[in-house]
């Protein structure tokens, strides 16, 4: 996505009826931004009423939660960049309009989906238009704000993440509470038709006078190659075994398709991922670490939901309280990020931070269905400020290693990697969870008829659901369910403890350290003039 660089005249630049109105511009904006990205932090916390049977949810399994939230990311992260090119060619407005109706339509129909695999289809609707969504806003931000207030808009703009992250898990609650759990999808209408009534008033349109072509096989080979890879891992996580011929034929596939994507682009002159990038080394640390941190913490945010309701007892609503720690302390620690950064330097802070995500991962392992409340909350904290510390360093980090003119293009490819990573992350943990989980129950499925013990083997949430259907019978059941997820839990903990500390690793061994001058630190004020206003 191609911004205009170069310092603007103020009265050339911006129109002064656009200049006038360019903060209620920044709300509509947010506004389009929190409802994409609230919507994946509700559904965190739906993910046990989903998996219910019916009435009460769809009876989804494991692997077919992990593609309800895997659809949605890959489908978004793969056409992020064809996306921002539309805007730039069609108009950045109307990729906006079109995005934000495409996304409500896909949340009206996931509402009412009947089966899993109509959820996961009308997931990937709503990722679709997500894609759309996201580079526009950033897109319309630079043309409504002059050069000197780029970085406290764009400050605000993802803000407006960390806002999300803390009531998404709350209104998902209260929803699940009192509706159906379709509700979480359906709350998105109203709020689409009053942000496109918002945009049609008061966002203005802007082009780049020269875009860049579309690359529309580089699309097809990185979604199709994703998909195939991360369903490998799936289907192997379901099967407690990843040398299956039907594992290996998707994840080798995968492998395949995404080498060619890349052989593809290094030799296409509109690559939809330009691969010179990432011959620097800053650039590949900072995206690596945006990857690993969300592989991280996104399998941490889908068992978290499971351990604190089926095991800890808590409701839906009580379990997105308890998850608010972690959404407070980016919202408190985010914006001061950039202060500890020009004193202590990006490689200094963001391994300090990975070295905290990894701490508060690493505590997992020690939960048991008895942990005291007040414990969980400081580990969520830690988290928390760890993230804060991680996301703006490494961010500014990829923005400053591109050239002024491909600001458009680092914030796409900062996007992409943080919902690939979260994708892969939720894809491999679930399925060692999943497969974990199978090995620890399997010995007590013994006395099951065989259809039943294969349904109830698949998560803590199908052994609980058999265990009901039996009435008294089941009840010897629960205990080894509750043991079984724990261990499974203490593993993928660990596991991805190891993954963060790989994140410290590579952010100290490639990341800047110390600038000489508080003006050039990494992340500073005049560092991000600098970063986002090409």
């Amino acid at each position: 996505m191609s911004i205009p660089n170069g310092a603007p005249d103020a009265a050339s630049r911006v129109p002064e009826a656009v200049h006038r109105r360019r903060w209620a511009i920044l709300a509509v904006l947010m506004f389009s931004l929190l409802i994409v990205v609230l919507d994946n932090s509700i559904l965190n916390v739906a993910v046990k009423t989903i998996a219910s049977p019916e009435p009460t949810g769809i009876g989804a399994t494991q692997s077919e939660l992990e593609w309800a939230i895997n659809s949605y990311t890959l489908v978004f992260a793969g056409l992020l960049f064809t996306a921002g090119l539309l805007g730039d060619r069609l108009g950045r407005k109307k990729i906006l309009l079109f995005g934000i109706a495409v996304f409500g339509i896909g949340s009206a129909l996931a509402a009412m989906s009947g089966s899993p695999a109509e959820l996961i289809g009308y997931r990937a609707v709503m990722g679709f238009g997500a894609a759309f969504v996201m580079p526009a806003t950033l897109a319309v931000l630079m043309n409504v704000f002059e050069r000197d207030e780029q970085p406290k808009a764009i400050g605000i703009w993802a803000g407006g993440v960390g806002l999300a992250i803390a009531i998404g898990p709350i209104t998902g609650g209260v929803l699940l509470e009192h509706f159906w759990w379709g509700s979480i999808f359906l709350i998105n209408v109203p709020i689409v038709i009053v942000a496109l009534i918002a945009m049609v008033a008061l966002v203005p349109d802007s082009r780049d006078p020269a875009p860049g072509k579309v690359d529309p096989l580089g699309v097809v080979l990185s979604v199709v190659g994703l998909v195939l890879l991360v369903y490998g891992i799936i289907r192997g996580g379901e099967l407690a075994d990843f040398t299956d011929a039907s594992v290996l034929a998707p994840l080798l596939g995968g492998l395949a398709v995404l080498v060619g994507f890349v052989l593809h682009e290094k030799r296409s002159d509109h690559p939809a991922i330009d691969i010179g990038y990432f011959k620097k080394p800053v650039f590949s640390a900072a995206v690596a670490a945006i990857a690993l941190v969300f592989f991280a913490l996104m399998g941490v945010t889908f068992f978290s939901a499971f351990y604190l309701q089926s095991v800890r007892g808590y409701s839906a609503l009580q379990s997105g309280l308890l998850i608010l720690p972690l959404a407070v302390a980016q919202m408190v620690f985010a914006p001061r990020a950039r202060l500890v950064v020009e004193r202590f330097g990006a490689r200094a802070v963001c391994t300090v931070g990975m070295l905290a995500v990894a701490l508060g991962l690493a505590a997992f392992a020690l939960f048991d269905a008895d942990t005291p409340v007040w414990l969980m909350e400081v580990v969520f904290f830690v988290q928390g400020a760890g993230m804060a510390h991680i996301m703006p360093p490494v961010t500014v980090a990829v923005m400053q290693t591109l050239p002024r003119e491909k600001a458009g293009s680092g914030s796409a490819v900062n996007n992409t990697f943080r919902q690939v990573g979260g994708a892969l992350g939720v894809a491999v943990l679930g399925s060692l969870l999943s497969a974990t989980y199978r090995g620890q129950i399997e010995d007590h499925l013994g006395r099951l008829p065989a259809g039943l013990r294969d349904t109830a083997g698949e998560s803590i949430e199908a052994t609980l659901a058999v265990a009901e259907k039996l009435g008294p019978a089941g009840r010897a059941l629960v205990d080894p369910a509750n043991a079984a997820f724990l261990d499974a839990m203490h593993v993928t903990a660990l596991a991805s403890a190891g993954v963060a500390l790989l994140g410290a690793l590579v952010v100290a061994l490639f990341l800047p350290g110390r600038a000489k001058g508080p003006d050039q630190a990494p992340g500073s004020p005049a560092d991000q003039r600098e970063s986002v206003a090409g």
